[in-house]
């Protein structure tokens, strides 16, 4: 089921026609690299990432899980189980879900099983969670700088593209959660940058 809903969320996005203000960059070195390469492996860093106000995504964590603990014991500790765990379980489904169906006509595909030349390492620096409450509702938006670098050399950066203000919401109630409109966030991010690869990487 979990699944099912996941590949939905991914269509919306894929099939979305609305313009976003995200922006994506080119920042240092070129895609020449990953012609006729056909995996790409993948590597999430979240070590350094501010969410909202806050400057730290521990800031953050400590205060909401401290705030829904007062209201409800262990309510706080259930919450920050589910933001990290959303990582695997919605955000990078979604973000290599997304890239390989618009990197298809390269032929190239990312996932954390494939042997590959090449890593791209995609790091999350900045999270707003948004919110939805009825009345008003705010999206979701993250950035992200993705380093490329060789798998036998790692610490050898070939290309680095920044990717920002990544909207991430849903028509209607359906986001209420806030994981759900994070992993539209990350879905959008992944098809834009799989569009651009696809896009320069023959330049």
């Amino acid at each position: 089921m979990k699944n099912i809903k996941l590949s939905l969320i991914a269509l919306f996005v894929l099939l979305s026609g609305i313009t976003f203000s995200q922006k994506i960059t080119l920042l240092e070195g070129d895609l020449s690299f990953l012609k006729g390469e056909k995996f790409l492996n993948i590597e999430y860093d979240y070590s350094k990432c501010a969410v909202g106000k806050f400057k730290t995504e521990a800031e953050y964590l400590d205060k909401k899980t401290a705030e829904y603990n007062e209201k409800e014991a262990g309510k706080g500790d259930a919450w920050r189980e589910s933001w990290v765990g959303d990582r695997q379980g919605k955000f990078e489904p979604m973000f290599e879900e997304l890239f390989n169906k618009n990197t298809g006509k390269l032929d190239l595909y990312t996932g954390n099983e494939k042997v590959a030349k090449y890593k791209m390492i995609v790091r999350t620096t900045f999270v707003e969670p948004g919110f939805n409450v009825y009345v008003t509702k705010k999206p979701a938006s993250i950035d992200l700088i993705i380093d490329f670098v060789e798998v036998a050399n790692p610490d050898k950066i070939i290309c680095t593209i920044v990717s920002k203000k990544n909207p991430g919401r849903t028509m209607g109630y359906n986001d209420m959660d806030t994981g759900i409109r994070i992993s539209e966030s990350y879905a959008l991010a992944g098809k834009k940058l799989g569009a651009f690869i696809t896009k320069n990487v023959g330049k």
